[in-house]
């Protein structure tokens, strides 16, 4: 006789959770991973991974926290990665800006700096590139981001800050007078 350790259906608690983030952690996913099946497959995973380990996730500290973790681990599992840090400039095809564009030459520059943005950002710790991805590429409210992720909203405002400056300071180096004198 086989014997089971958990409910037949999650939890209404846990199915509440899935459907308030379900939307959002696909456009994560989709941030990192380029198949929208891979994406789907990354986020259901996810569920039932919490589902597996609901009692765990309503024993930690911060339940949303324990979930984006859940779900970023599993996302990352998906993401091709280059020297160990996540490659996900096959984004930078589908971004807004490039669909306004209509001349080649402008399109090729934009293209080229979005890769290079996302190489950048692929050096990011994860709260930052997460925080990054979801206010700037995706335009979530920080309010929003900080109930995805778990955190505070003052957390979410210093890890975007942190995380642009970074992005500006290997993007935009500040320029150096040679031969000036100190």
């Amino acid at each position: 006789t086989a014997v089971t350790t958990h409910a037949a259906t999650p939890p209404i608690d846990h199915r509440a959770l899935c459907e308030h983030v379900e939307q959002d952690y696909l456009l994560y996913a989709q941030a990192f991973i380029p198949d929208d099946l891979q994406c789907e497959a990354a986020v259901s995973d996810t569920f039932d991974i919490l589902w597996l380990s609901w009692n765990d996730a309503l024993a930690s500290p911060n339940t949303r926290r324990f979930a984006w973790t859940v779900l970023r681990n599993t996302v990352m599992a998906r993401t091709p990665h280059i020297d160990g840090r996540p490659c996900f400039s096959q984004t930078a095809f589908d971004t807004v800006a490039l669909t306004y564009l209509t001349d080649d030459e402008a399109r090729a520059r934009q293209l080229a700096e979005t890769m290079a943005l996302f190489q950048v950002m692929s050096r990011l710790p994860a709260t930052q590139l997460d925080v990054i991805a979801l206010r700037i590429l995706w335009r979530m409210p920080t309010e929003r981001v900080s109930e995805l992720l778990g955190l505070s909203p003052a957390m979410v405002r210093s890890s975007q800050r942190h995380g642009e400056h970074f992005l500006r300071s290997i993007l935009h180096p500040p320029q150096t007078d040679e031969g000036a004198t100190p």
